[in-house]
């Protein structure tokens, strides 16, 4: 895999492929870094199920009382 980043100087781009990708089926991206978004970090979603065998009954009656 060949990754770089270039700043064109006109509305050509002109590049060479290394040997071994003649004949393969290439992707080619274009797109602005300063476009690019960071994926925003998602916090995993928490059951109590997850908590099973964890918790003693007594806890547990309490916290589902809560919610």
């Amino acid at each position: 895999m060949l990754k770089t980043t270039i700043t064109p100087n006109k509305t050509q781009v002109q590049f060479s492929i290394p040997d071994e990708y003649v004949g393969r089926k290439l992707e080619v991206l274009l797109y602005p870094v300063d476009e690019i978004t960071e994926p925003q970090e998602t916090k995993p979603v928490v059951t109590m199920e997850q908590f099973k065998g964890i918790l003693d009954k007594e806890t547990a009656e309490k916290i589902n009382k809560r919610t």
